[in-house]
């Protein structure tokens, strides 16, 4: 019995859409969880927060220690306060904001 196989075609890059920060997001590292939807991040802005996960996010998005986030500073208290509203999911994410230079302040300071 013959098996036929289909001849290996070269893989296509895969585009992947990759969300930029806007007007008054900022970018940030997840230093330490605290509790209770908390954690301590690390921000772009060279600034520490204590930012927790808002309640229409809190089952969708799960975050852990040293992942890529996007954190919106609360506008009373914004210096040490903060919504966590986005995580980037894959390597490839965080590699496209490395190459294009967002990441660039938080790597220096590690």
């Amino acid at each position: 019995m013959i098996t036929m196989t289909k001849p290996s075609q070269p893989e296509e890059p895969t585009l992947i859409r990759v969300r930029i920060p806007r007007e008054k997001e900022v970018l940030g590292i997840v230093k330490q969880r605290l509790g209770g939807s908390r954690m301590r991040v690390f921000c772009l802005d060279g600034r520490e927060r204590i930012c927790r996960i808002p309640g229409r996010l809190r089952r969708a998005l799960w975050v852990r220690e040293d992942d890529v986030v996007v954190i919106e500073p609360w506008e009373l208290g914004g210096n040490d306060k903060g919504d966590i509203i986005h995580k980037y999911r894959s390597k490839a994410e965080v590699a496209f904001l490395r190459r294009k230079g967002y990441l660039k302040n938080i790597e220096d300071e590690f």
